[in-house]
């Protein structure tokens, strides 16, 4: 079993603590489906290998739509990966969802688009992948137990909403997910999620919510907008919480 933690605005960068980090590849790396985001780096934890990366690249400089999602997830199984733990930052929907809370998702809805959804290129016969449960099961629980580990407290069951991006979501937008059942809305997990089953990777997503949704906070007065500063000082708090359950969960 070898683990990659992927982060992005929250986990932007992993630290075990332990003088063996080293870069695998301080650049992107060429795959045949074209560069990576970023490097990657080797960690080591309790003797254990670790890969990581930043699906946004090293300066967040591409928007969800722009990642490269074939090309990160086929160097990670050139790699050797079998688990990814893939970190997310998202907006809270439902009453349930608000801000700081730590949500280890189980299902997702996708409405993305124009994005490379597929190692299916027409080369070769279609492979046809059961995606009934997007996420690991074994790693969900893996992430659950190490939530309780560390006290932190963490909803176990919720449908990840995948929008397009780089914009946020209308009220009405807003409306329609909490009514198809989506609890959080992000703009990542898909296509990772699938491609990473078509590569027979292991998959689970470790969510912090930074933001409620547009038209969720509570006593918001219509008219009134989500606080980009708001957002960021959140992000800060949430990149500490994941860095200790991740680290948890990986020990």
């Amino acid at each position: 079993m070898k683990y990659a933690v992927i982060g992005g605005s929250v986990l932007s960068r992993l630290s075990t603590g332990s003088p063996d980090t080293k870069p695998v590849s301080q650049q992107p790396v060429k795959t045949p489906y074209g560069e990576t985001s970023a490097g990657f780096t080797r960690l080591k934890l309790n003797g254990n290998n670790l890969i990581y990366f930043n699906r946004h690249g090293n300066h967040h400089q591409l928007a969800p739509h722009q990642v490269n999602y074939r090309a990160n997830m086929y160097a990670l199984k050139e790699m050797g990966v079998t688990d990814i733990i893939a970190s997310a930052a998202v907006g809270g929907i439902t009453p349930d969802m608000p801000p700081l809370q730590c949500v280890i998702p189980d299902q997702l809805i996708d409405y993305s688009y124009a994005r490379e959804h597929s190692y299916n290129d027409g080369s070769e016969a279609v492979n046809h992948i059961d995606f009934s449960y997007p996420f690991s099961e074994s790693l969900r629980q893996q992430l659950i137990v190490s939530a309780k580990e560390q006290k932190i407290h963490c909803s176990a069951q919720a449908t990840y909403g995948v929008t397009q991006g780089p914009r946020l979501e209308t009220v009405a937008e807003i409306n329609r997910l909490q009514q198809d059942g989506c609890h959080i809305v992000g703009m990542t997990v898909m296509p990772e999620a699938a491609l990473a089953r078509e590569l027979e990777m292991n998959y689970g997503v470790c969510a912090m919510v930074v933001n409620w949704a547009a038209g969720r906070a509570p006593h918001q007065d219509t008219g009134s907008t989500i606080s980009m500063t708001e957002i960021s000082a959140n992000i800060k708090q949430a990149d500490q919480v994941l860095q200790k359950l991740v680290m948890q969960a990986l020990t």
